[in-house]
């Protein structure tokens, strides 16, 4: 609509401010040009009253608090709204009460994420000053506040060990039989050390995790330590692999001592190939030393690992050297499969829990849908999903929930990826079955049909 048009309305309004109809025309004429000038004198024209329809409110109060008219916004938000409150947050900063408007911004945004602002939570946090109080500190009006001033105390620690929540099995979705075979081994042992050492029985040992990337490994090792309260270890390859002769294999060995001070305690080895691959297929000596070292502290002479819990996790368990499955070393291999359709439903209600949820999302077909999804493509889906959500927040200009249409529109945006070593353990498990130790794996691709 062109200016003149808008100002002519603005005109007549003038001569007219009691028509509701007019009034109505104004305020969609301002909005469709996003003109906060227009919208400003048309209700000095007419009053608060143009403003009765709520879609048109909140259409409004976005335009006017993109364009910085506050004082407009604490005229027609409704009380302790969070229109409201974000700008009566921006006045009182700009009056120098930081602390109280930092407290009206937290409430504004619980009320409302979408009206989130980055800058005014940095100025707010004292960390930078906008220009506008820049000049009036040079005038003495406020005191300058530095920019590490507000740090807070954890920051350092969590530079130096992020934290990471205790989980337990119920935070894995499925894998029933792997948390029984586990929970039988080690974390009733844990649990329940003078049963079992009337009976002889050691706690302790070894347990190889073998499947495809992204079903959940991992998170099995951390819900393992937390189900039986030990200390858990995730021991990276660059905390045991060192360029120097004898340094890889000190390190090693300065791992297991530690957990065996610490007992009881979970060693969590991610990709374990790496530090434990087939020495035969080795280039060079220093790196068959390492895994003689690594069977030497799983189950050497001179070790005591009493309470001490060995886990492993491998996507290429072939490449792991065959003294691994000695029992009293990885006692267990297991395999971690791509979870089933009950499974993946239920990895689906975790990954949804406590998010903003529209009425009618339907696990049970989402499940159905994603055969032969990972729990990591599972997050993937649902991560999608929720980025078309925020953004439909933004648009709005108020929080829009995730809701089945999402879900399904990040459904043609997202694939399976356990397909691929799904076909190379196939050909292993066909051809390279000693001992029967790929049976699991067997077994699954003939109720998969991929056998």
């Amino acid at each position: 609509m062109p200016d003149t048009s808008l100002d002519d309305l603005l005109a007549a309004l003038a001569a007219s401010p009691h028509n509701p109809a007019l009034g109505m025309l104004v305020v969609n004429a301002c909005l469709a040009e996003a003109d906060p000038d227009a919208l400003s004198r048309a209700l000095d024209l007419s009053g608060d009253v143009l403003l009765s329809d709520a879609t048109q409110r909140d259409a409004a109060l976005r335009l006017l608090l993109q364009h910085r008219r506050d004082e407009l916004v604490l005229r027609v938000a409704p009380e302790n709204s969070a229109a409201g409150l974000f700008a009566r947050a921006r006045t009182l900063l700009a009056q120098g009460e930081r602390d109280q408007a930092r407290g009206l911004y937290q409430q504004a945004i619980a009320l409302n994420p979408a009206l989130e602002d980055s800058a005014l939570a940095t100025e707010l946090a004292g960390k930078v000053i906008s220009f506008a109080n820049a000049k009036r500190i040079q005038s003495g009006q406020l005191q300058a506040s530095l920019a590490n001033d507000d740090t807070d105390a954890d920051d350092v620690s969590r530079l130096l060990q992020p934290p990471q929540a205790r989980i337990g099995f119920d935070d894995v979705g499925g894998l029933d039989e792997v948390k029984h075979q586990i929970r039988r081994r080690i974390i009733t042992p844990f649990l329940k050390p003078s049963l079992f050492e009337r009976f002889k029985r050691r706690s302790g040992g070894g347990i190889l995790l073998y499947g495809p990337p992204g079903c959940g490994k991992t998170l099995l090792a951390r819900a393992t330590a937390g189900e039986c309260g030990a200390r858990f270890y995730n021991v990276a390859i660059t905390d045991v692999l060192d360029m120097y002769i004898g340094e890889s294999e000190r390190k090693l060995h300065a791992i297991f001592e530690t957990a065996r001070r610490t007992a009881p305690a979970v060693v969590f080895f991610d990709e374990v190939e790496a530090i434990g691959g087939k020495r035969q297929y080795s280039r060079e000596a220093t790196s068959a030393k390492l895994v003689s070292q690594f069977l030497t502290e799983l189950d050497g002479f001179a070790q005591n690992n009493q309470g001490v819990l060995i886990l492993g996790a491998t996507n290429v368990p072939w490449a792991v050297d065959a003294a691994f499955r000695r029992p009293g070393r990885f006692d267990r291999v297991l395999f971690v499969p791509p979870p089933d359709d009950s499974a993946r439903r239920s990895i689906l209600d975790l990954l949804l829990r406590e998010r903003p949820l529209a009425d009618g999302i339907e696990t049970a077909e989402l499940a159905r849908l994603t055969s032969g999804y990972s729990g990591a493509d599972l997050r993937n889906l649902v991560e999608t999903a929720i980025d078309e959500a925020i953004e439909d927040s933004i648009e709005q200009g108020r929080e829009s929930p995730l809701t089945m249409n999402h879900l399904r529109s990040a459904l043609k945006d997202t694939r399976s990826t356990t397909l691929e070593w799904l076909t190379t353990a196939r050909n292993h498990a066909r051809y390279a079955n000693q001992g029967g130790q790929y049976d699991e794996v067997l077994e699954f691709l003939k109720r998969h049909g991929g056998g």
